[in-house]
């Protein structure tokens, strides 16, 4: 047995207002609209940022293979012709 009784339905009544409920004139407000125009400006300025630090590693691997071709290439200029580790 319980010690709290509930009602059988438990049903919400509205409360009236003295104003109808028009949907097309709610509006986030110049509140809604900052806030929107901060997130856009934040996500255009991480994407921004993204692209240009993929586009600095990207830079660096073709240097660094750049660099790794010019060293075998030199090394390769280096040994003699009658080198058996060729």
């Amino acid at each position: 047995m319980t010690m709290f009784a509930l009602p059988a339905e438990v049903t919400p009544t509205p409360t009236p207002s003295g104003v109808p409920f028009d949907p097309t004139t709610v509006t986030p407000g110049w509140v809604g609209f900052a806030i929107t125009l901060l997130v856009m400006i934040a996500t255009l300025l991480l994407i921004l940022d993204m692209v240009r630090r993929v586009r600095r590693v990207r830079y660096r691997g073709e240097i660094r293979e750049r660099l790794e071709a010019e060293q075998a290439g030199a090394d390769q200029a280096e040994r003699p012709k009658d080198d058996p580790t060729v």
